[in-house]
């Protein structure tokens, strides 16, 4: 079967966030699908096969090296980047994925040749700071909130601040929560108006660090909106490789934004 590797919420080879797009043609089995992420490495790699019902196009999976995610926003925008690429879908048409826990999520091309997609808002209530956590992130911590997917928005200082922390992977993995997402307004001039990182020592490898991540955007958007006075808005996430994502607010809805570049383009063999 064919898989794409894609670097999403990027106009250039290994920027953004890396994912696995595997272009099934049948129902695969979960504990193949989740070797198959673990092969690959990747912080989240999707699994799509068509479908014929009325309500989507297509059902969609994603799973870490280590276990099914609920949600996951770069590895949709490059599944429906990899899907348009091989033109399994025509490029005038929108993509529909049925997904097990986040309902029908829709991807259209924009007209500039990005990609949006219709998403669940998961807006952050406030919620006290778990014991540890400025420690394990390394700095002062302000705001804290928490949203249904359990991610944990912390505000902090300013974007300095963002992209200087180095926090202690044991330490975070410690905190009861599926991610630690600091934020802070942006600098002036920079031509996006918030920054962020994504930190999941639970679930991903490593550093435990999500390069873009386009569901913690499902509560970033809300939160800056609501700070900023603003529905439509672009966000930094600081990570090493770095990307830019897009959001506007619409109802109980955000439309997250980016671009997307293949990487590979080969067959999976097993």
């Amino acid at each position: 079967m064919r898989m794409l590797i894609v670097d999403a919420f990027t106009d250039r080879p290994f920027g953004g966030n890396p994912a696995g797009a595997c272009l099934l043609e049948a129902p695969a089995d979960p504990a193949w699908m989740q070797r198959v992420a673990a092969e690959m490495r990747h912080s989240e790699t999707a699994f799509v096969r068509p479908l014929a019902d009325a309500d989507a196009d297509f059902e969609l999976r994603w799973f870490t090296p280590v276990v099914e995610v609920a949600l996951c926003g770069h590895a949709t925008l490059a599944t429906a980047h990899a899907l348009y690429a091989t033109g399994t879908v025509p490029p005038d048409r929108p993509v529909r994925f049925r997904t097990l826990r986040s309902g029908v999520l829709t991807v259209a091309r924009t007209a500039d040749g990005g990609l949006e997609m219709d998403f669940p808002a998961r807006p952050p209530e406030p919620a006290p700071a778990p014991d540890g956590l400025a420690e394990a992130l390394g700095a002062p911590i302000g705001w804290t909130g928490r949203n249904a997917e359990q991610d944990l928005v912390v505000e902090v200082a300013d974007e300095r601040t963002v992209r200087g922390l180095t926090p202690d992977v044991a330490a975070l993995a410690r905190i009861d929560a599926r991610g630690v997402v600091p934020t802070a307004v942006a600098a002036p001039g920079q031509g996006y108006d918030f920054v962020s990182r994504f930190f999941a020592a639970r679930i991903l490898e490593g550093d435990g660090e999500d390069p873009v991540t386009g569901s913690a955007h499902c509560a970033l958007a809300p939160f800056w909106a609501a700070r900023l006075g603003r529905d439509e808005l672009t966000g930094y996430q600081a990570s090493a490789r770095g990307g830019l994502v897009g959001t506007r607010l619409r109802g109980d809805r955000v439309l997250l934004s980016g671009r997307a570049v293949t990487v590979l383009d080969g067959t999976l063999t097993e």
